[in-house]
């Protein structure tokens, strides 16, 4: 093939076919030609390709090939209206039809962290098996309370922001093997039980509940959330049910988990707002209190009360359909 003869014959049309495609309303005419274009080009780049494959001229071809393609079938747009859909349907009913998972997540989850808690409250020697007495003493005393103002508001607000991103992230992605989200959920307990203990134990439980719940009920809802998420997963691959097969039931559960994943990006954003503007704010605990919970009632309702509706109205979660 004469790659310069061919190029010289047929440079007039790739380039009719170049400026139909960035033409966004075609006449029918148009439209016509630029199929007839398309058909061509491709056909002249599986001749290149087949008899004297230049990578520059190969190259030229695939790009208009590709752009006259994406002209005839257009791509898919941004709309405003598939974002509200997203947050007013499809993450909602995500998350709400996964609710027994992590509903009973978190109820084992409290029920540990609240035991293996009273028990360090009342045998403070076996706080001994994780830190010394130099460590309670600045945990009790100065750490505990400082960690919420060590940093400035805004950069303390995105390291945690990033940071439970990461871990919730975990949380979704080793669901299918189970043992890792058992052990992120165990070792989240054990940190928050010991903490939470030798607070108690020193009588500051005034000072550990009163800058935990502001902001933790939303920030281990969400953990929750993933973990329960998380472990669906691994169900769905355990007992996929008697019309689908393991890997589509994983990859129906896991297309889901990625709804729940990208909805909980916000819910993170407003608990690290929380944790850094008003955990260790001047305002009296009760109002600081009083705001986390307004803010996990609301998260809450909003998942339970929108999931359910989109659920009554059909909606799939499932991101295929």
């Amino acid at each position: 093939m004469d790659l310069d003869a061919f190029v010289a014959e047929h440079d007039g049309e790739w380039r009719r076919l170049e400026r139909l495609s960035r033409h966004r309303r075609l006449s029918a005419t148009e439209a016509d030609e630029l199929v007839a274009l398309y058909q061509r080009a491709a056909t002249h780049l599986s001749a290149v390709r087949s008899r004297s494959p230049d990578p520059v001229l190969v190259a030229r071809l695939s790009r208009l090939v590709l752009a006259g393609r994406g002209a005839i079938t257009g791509g898919s747009r941004f709309r405003w209206r598939q974002v509200g859909r997203f947050f007013t349907a499809g993450f909602p009913l995500a998350a709400y039809r996964a609710w027994p998972w992590w509903s009973g997540v978190a109820a084992a989850t409290i029920l540990l962290t609240g035991f293996l808690m009273s028990w360090i409250a009342t045998h403070p020697e076996s706080a001994r098996a994780f830190l010394t007495e130099e460590q309670m003493d600045r945990l009790v005393n100065t750490d505990f309370a400082g960690y919420y103002s060590e940093y400035l508001a805004p950069n303390f607000s995105f390291l945690v922001w990033t940071h439970n991103a990461w871990v919730l992230a975990m949380c979704l992605a080793s669901g299918v093997l189970i043992a890792p989200v058992l052990y992120l959920l165990w070792e989240n307990s054990l940190n928050l039980a010991i903490a939470g203990g030798v607070m108690l134990a020193s009588g500051r439980e005034d000072v550990f509940f009163g800058l935990i719940l502001p902001h933790g009920l939303l920030e281990l809802t969400c953990m929750f959330v993933c973990a329960g998420v998380g472990l669906r997963i691994g169900w769905a691959w355990i007992a996929p049910g008697a019309d689908r097969s393991r890997g589509r039931a994983v990859a129906q559960t896991g297309r889901t988990a990625m709804l729940v994943a990208l909805g909980l990006v916000p819910v993170l954003l407003v608990s690290a707002l929380l944790e850094a503007f008003v955990t260790p704010s001047a305002l009296p605990t009760a109002i600081r209190i009083g705001i986390g919970a307004a803010a996990w009632l609301a998260f809450l309702g909003y998942v339970l009360i929108l999931g359910r509706r989109a659920a009554q109205a059909g909606h799939d979660a499932d991101a295929d359909t």
